[in-house]
């Protein structure tokens, strides 16, 4: 079953072709334009949207030529769809997208061998013909002498009239066979480039680091070259699959002082869309054009959250065949990275939250918030864990020296490490998960530890979580055995 709004496409036969061509040439197609009534944009977040349009066209019977203005620059031609709700036998014969816009550069090579007036900076008047507007003004007079004109000379040009073919704005140009004469409601819809939104987030953690407060933020971005008035507005979460062309997004808009900000009432609905998510604002928005637009789309508040610390000093496994060389796998790191967790199920923030940056806040004892981070997250279901990246842990050390390496035959080593942790903090005692990467081969085995309770996450990681005292230390000791 054929989808209208998806049939970019348009099928004309060979006998109707014949009948246009016979009917161009005997009469002049009568001319036509129209503005939107109503707009529809849903915006994908890979920098493309579909544009959905309500238009009101005067036709006569027969074919006309129609104008359709007010059209991103960012078009994608190939992709548009025309159909008349009056009458489904109104076809387009012909369509052309005209985009050379005027501007000087233009008018100066559309004015080559034709008479123009210039005036300099200095108020001198010259007139001539235009042998050329390429680095310099050059024009002959009509005694047949040229002269030269800096372009930092020039003040003002003047031209008789506008040349053919030029243009104010990108126009799509049809040839509209009506087949009956009057006012036609028609449907008009098109891809655009230039048109691409993200997710930003606000997140304010607890004073204890046990909770949250989220925002989320629609963050849009218009360049595709028009603007989009009282527009219906969607969004639509997922990476779609895109054919290349032609083979062979964070805005740190939130003020510090809407950081504690709670809207009254949502003003994006959330629903789900074939295999994505789609997100529709409640209210008409206008998008306009070079414009970035931010909306409120998820708020949560209380949420449980969890602060982690990780030592991570060695190397991750590349798989590349064994390694023997006695100094591999030590990375020299001392830095104990912080992160926080939080579920997006019923008992967390209650939300599935698209592709954006998370920007990380925490209240000084004055009550005003003050950044702490930021990281990246990709596009997360409800009831998954998401863990940020918040930064480095400054009265927390990690010191990761190799005590012992040996060969035990042609195909089996061992290695032994020490792993010393320091906590500077004066009051209070942590937690610091040691996260190790075994990256000498695949077939490993822990022959002796100190702490015995390790779990292991992947083929070739293993993690321990130790206690480390306040102005203490704690020490974790290990030895593995690689078969080759």
């Amino acid at each position: 079953m054929k989808n209208p709004i998806i049939r970019f496409g348009l099928a004309i036969s060979l006998a109707s072709l014949a009948g246009v061509a016979l009917l161009l040439l005997t009469a002049a197609p009568r001319q036509a334009t129209a503005q939107p009534d109503g707009v529809d944009v849903t915006v994908y977040n890979s920098n493309i949207a579909l544009v959905k349009e309500s238009r009101q066209f005067d036709l006569e019977a027969g074919v006309n030529r129609v104008d359709v203005t007010d059209v991103p620059a960012a078009i994608l031609p190939e992709t548009v769809f025309f159909r008349s709700l009056t009458d489904p036998d109104t076809v387009v014969l012909e369509q052309n997208y005209e985009y050379d816009i005027v501007g000087s550069q233009k008018l100066l090579e559309k004015y080559i061998d034709l008479p123009i007036e210039i005036v300099t900076q200095d108020g001198s008047t010259y007139n001539g013909t235009l042998l050329s507007g390429v680095n310099d003004v050059i024009l002959q007079g009509e005694d047949g002498g040229v002269q030269i004109i800096k372009f930092d000379q020039i003040r003002q040009y003047s031209f008789p009239a506008l040349p053919d073919g030029l243009i104010t704005k990108p126009t799509l140009v049809w040839m509209v066979d009506a087949g009956q004469e009057g006012e036609h409601d028609t449907e008009i819809a098109y891809l655009t480039n230039g048109l691409n939104w993200q997710a930003d987030y606000v997140l304010v953690l607890a004073e204890d680091s046990e909770s949250l407060d989220l925002n989320g933020w629609v963050t849009l971005d218009n360049r595709s070259g028009a603007t989009y008035e009282d527009a219906r507005l969607k969004l639509v979460a997922g990476d779609i699959n895109r054919v290349p062309v032609g083979k062979g997004g964070g805005y740190d808009m939130v003020m510090e002082e809407a950081v504690m900000a709670r809207a009254p009432a949502p003003q994006v609905e959330q629903r789900e869309f074939f295999e994505y998510h789609l997100y529709e604002v409640v209210r008409p928005v206008t998008i306009k054009d070079n414009q970035t637009k931010q909306v409120e789309f998820v708020t949560a508040s209380d949420s449980p959250a969890e602060k982690v610390y990780v030592y991570n000093g060695s190397i991750p496994y590349y798989t590349r065949g064994p390694i023997i060389d006695p100094g591999y796998g030590n990375t020299g790191n001392t830095k104990v990275d912080v992160q926080l967790s939080f579920n997006t199920g019923d008992e967390g923030v209650d939300a599935q939250l698209p592709r954006g940056t998370v920007r990380m806040y925490q209240n000084d004892v004055d009550g005003s918030p003050l950044l702490i981070g930021e990281d990246f997250i990709d596009h997360t279901p409800k009831g998954e864990d998401v863990t940020l990246n918040i930064g480095e842990a400054f009265d927390l050390v990690g010191e990761r020296t190799q005590a012992d390496f040996k060969r035990i035959g042609e195909t089996v080593v061992e290695e032994s490490y020490e792993i010393e942790l320091r906590n500077q903090k004066p009051e209070e005692d942590v937690e610091i998960r040691v996260v190790e990467h075994l990256s000498r081969g695949t077939n490993w085995e822990i022959v002796d530890t100190s702490h015995e309770d390790f779990e292991k996450i992947d083929s070739n990681t293993i993690q321990w979580t130790l206690p480390v005292p306040a102005k203490g230390n704690a020490i974790l000791t290990y030895t593995v055995r690689y078969s080759f």
